[in-house]
């Protein structure tokens, strides 16, 4: 039997995702999406670091900036390492897929927005 390890989340890039590759060549974005959660009229923001693989980070790191809406499918890993003698851990979301979704988008020198006509209104899927 396996255990279940899935997570989704909807909230804003905190900053640019940094795009990296792994020694052995695979390419690994790495950014941070805050939460937004909302309890008795006040406003509290938690953040998860994202790690996202392959293709699609090769493919949507450009337009993953800072304040960009994203929805993320993925699942949840533990880091664990030593550091100046003591314990450390953190948990990340790996994600499996990210949907990029309305909101603020960078523009070009012209105004247009980096995919093309800002007036085309018909869906985009990356």
């Amino acid at each position: 039997m396996s255990d279940l390890n899935r997570v989704t989340v909807i909230g804003r890039l905190a900053k640019d995702a940094e795009l990296k590759s792994t020694p052995s060549g695979h390419a690994v974005s790495k950014f941070t999406v805050a939460v937004n959660r909302y309890s008795k009229g006040e406003s509290e923001a938690s953040f998860f670091d994202v790690n996202l693989w392959g293709k699609q980070a090769e493919s949507l790191s450009q337009y993953l900036t800072k304040g960009k809406a994203v929805g993320i499918d993925g699942e949840l890993r533990q880091e664990r390492w030593r550091q100046d003698g003591q314990n450390r851990s953190r948990v990340l979301i790996v994600a499996s897929s990210v949907q990029l979704l309305g909101g603020r988008e960078s523009k070009d020198d012209q105004g247009r927005a980096p995919h093309g006509n800002p007036n085309d209104k018909s869906e985009r899927f990356w």
